[in-house]
Parts: structure tokens; sequence; C-alpha cells
């Protein structure tokens, strides 16, 4: 029971404790953003793009399968930004922490991005195999 629980509540406690890190980083540092946000958030976006893509195709070199295509390319492109901007604060300057808060929100939605793309992949690759089953 107390196994249970807890796999039910963990998730959400480490999702609080990442919003709550990456909200005191951002007001900490809401000056240094205001000033270079857009070149820190550019870098993040294309951090994270290339991150997707390394995972994506060294799956695709060692010929892994689709499925395992797309879980390597969200863990590589999504890594934890949570303690990045924790470790960054506790031992460099708040603006140190801001790529990471930065990250933090871009990642959460980039993600979701891709996975609705990698979702419609799938339903494409499934109805060509069936229109292939059907004809063959």
């Amino acid at each position: 029971a107390r196994v249970r629980f807890a796999v039910d509540v963990l998730p959400l406690v480490s999702v609080i404790s990442i919003v709550i890190i990456v909200a005191a980083v951002v007001a900490a540092s809401q000056a240094q953003i205001a000033k270079s946000g857009l070149l820190i958030m550019a870098v993040v976006i294309l951090h994270n793009s290339f991150g997707y893509l390394l995972g994506y195709f060294t799956g695709r070199l060692f010929k892994l399968p689709l499925a395992q295509r797309k879980s390597l390319a969200l863990e590589v492109g999504m890594q934890n930004s949570g303690l990045g901007a924790a470790l960054a604060s506790a031992h460099f300057s708040p603006l140190a922490a801001v790529p990471s808060a930065l990250f933090s929100v871009w990642h959460n939605i980039s993600g979701a991005l891709l996975s609705t793309y990698f979702r419609r992949m799938s339903e494409k690759e499934d109805r060509l195999a069936a229109e292939k089953t059907v004809t063959d």
C-alpha cells in the first residue's frame, strides 16, 4: 500500500519541486532575463533540438526500432534542467541558472510537440503496414 501511494504521489511531488525551483530562479534573475532572454532562449531551443536529433539519429545509426529511436530522442533532448538550475544557483550567480530555468519551461513544450509528431508518425506507419498487408 505504501509503495503504491509513493508511485502515485511522487510524480506530482517532482513536478511541483521543479516548478518551485524554476520560479525561484526566474524571480531572482528577472532583470537579466529581460536583458538577454531572447539570446538565451535561442540557445536553449537550439540545444534542445540538437539533443532530439542526436538521440533519434544515434538510434537510427544503431538500427534500433522506431519506438526505441523515439524514446532515445526524448531522453537525450529532455535532460534534468531542474537539477541544473538548482546546482547553478547554489554554486554560481543567479544568472548562471537562467538557461536551465528557461530550458525547464521550453523542454516541456517541445517534448509535448515532439510526442504528438511521433504519435502521428506511428499512426502513419501502422496505416502503411496495414495497406501493405492487404495488398500482399
